[in-house]
């Protein structure tokens, strides 16, 4: 079902490709639509008990296109440094994972808040004081999450 690396010695061990997605700043989630077209969107996010966490509106095209096909594809690239190698060969180094999974409305609200507060942590850690507007934050906003089903990742480390 999956392909195989092309490149399989720059694959990362799953403890890395974890530890990449658990650090990543912000990830692209992929959808599809009923016409079959593409459409992916940049996401802040957060690893937390085995899946991936998000926030967003309670309604929009990502959610319509999430409702209709609930498999998706999320990507996060790391580190990147572009440099030259000798005089003339460009390359870049980087360090990238994707996951292949199925994402799912949480409607649990301990579920919704313990997510949101997650977040908070991640994006603005030590400010507990968050967790008030985190709990008037639940009725005004969606979450949700994406199992983790297959998980890959690669990296050119620089020479």
């Amino acid at each position: 079902m999956y392909q195989p690396m092309r490149k399989a010695d720059r694959a990362l061990t799953p403890a890395e490709s974890l530890q990449l997605l658990m650090k990543g700043e912000y990830g692209f989630l992929a959808t599809v639509d009923r016409e079959g077209q593409p459409y992916a969107v940049p996401l802040s996010y957060v690893l937390m008990d085995g899946a991936i966490y998000f926030h967003t509106a309670l309604e929009g095209y990502m959610l319509d296109n999430l409702r209709h096909e609930s498999r998706t594809h999320f990507t996060v690239v790391g580190e990147t440094e572009p440099h030259l190698e000798g005089k003339a060969n460009f390359t870049t180094s980087f360090e990238s994972v994707m996951v292949f999974g199925r994402a799912f409305e949480v409607t649990d609200r301990e579920e919704r808040t313990k997510a949101l507060l997650a977040l908070c942590e991640k994006y603005v850690p030590g400010h507990t004081e968050m967790a008030r507007k985190v709990s008037a934050a639940c009725v005004r906003s969606a979450v949700w999450k994406v199992s983790l089903d297959h998980v890959t990742g690669k990296a050119k480390r620089k020479l």
